[in-house]
């Protein structure tokens, strides 16, 4: 069953553009232009997520939180201005599901609203097809192949040149992120969104380190680089 994804933003060209991406990922979109009129489809139920601004006309951002967490556990993005570790704490503590800063990667958000509403799907005895269709390098048993490279996520087994390669559930989530998505650099904040199913506050080693045990053990059986710093933006496959 498609998911339905309320985007709440008064900007038209913000929350149009989120609308087209969210549809190319496979989501059903509802657009919103204030925060009373987000709190009305809300309240006409059959969401699944909300994408939200803060500086909203109506009802504030902070508003549209509280009223839909006494509701329901509805998953709540915040995309924002507001950059201070401070401000995200707060909204977090409101509530708010995950927060994104202004200006954002448009590949980050899918990936966020991707992970936030596997999780609550799942939560409800439900799961989302979204971004679930077979890709091109997927072979007809479930593995994915990149190179010298082969990826089950049903199994957590990974190969290189035929050699099996222990790793851990986080490395193997960074990878497959990685490998599922040739040519695309992802932040940090991204990465960790994905393998964690947490939220990324700040900068730590965490991804870092992880990266750097995965290129280890890839190196064990190959003298091929599989992962590239893009410096100021993360890491993405190398091509």
């Amino acid at each position: 069953m498609e998911s339905n994804i309320l985007i709440i933003e008064d900007d038209d060209s913000i929350n149009n553009m989120i609308c087209e991406a969210m549809k190319l990922a496979g989501f059903s979109c509802i657009q919103a232009f204030s925060g009373t009129e987000g709190m009305l489809r809300i309240e006409n139920g059959n969401i699944d997520l909300v994408i939200l601004d803060l500086m909203l006309p109506g009802k504030s951002g902070e508003e549209v939180i509280k009223e839909i967490k006494e509701r329901s556990d509805i998953p709540v993005i915040v995309v924002s201005a507001k950059d201070s570790v401070d401000s995200k704490i707060d909204l977090l503590r409101l509530g708010a599901d995950d927060y994104l800063t202004k200006p954002f990667d448009i590949k980050e958000l899918t990936v966020r609203v991707e992970v936030r509403l596997r999780r609550f799907l799942e939560s409800h005895g439900r799961r989302s097809d979204a971004g679930s269709e077979k890709k091109p390098n997927d072979s007809a048993e479930g593995s994915i192949f990149y190179k010298e490279l082969e990826l089950n996520p049903d199994s957590f087994f990974v190969k290189v040149n035929n050699n099996p390669v222990d790793l851990t559930k986080h490395e193997f989530r960074i990878l497959e992120l990685l490998v599922k998505n040739p040519g695309k650099a992802f932040s940090k904040q991204a990465i960790y969104d994905y393998a964690w199913d947490d939220i990324y506050i700040g900068e730590d080693k965490t991804v870092n380190v992880h990266i750097s045990n995965i290129r280890k053990k890839l190196k064990a059986f190959s003298d091929r680089e599989y992962i590239d710093t893009v410096w100021g933006i993360g890491f993405k496959l190398t091509e």
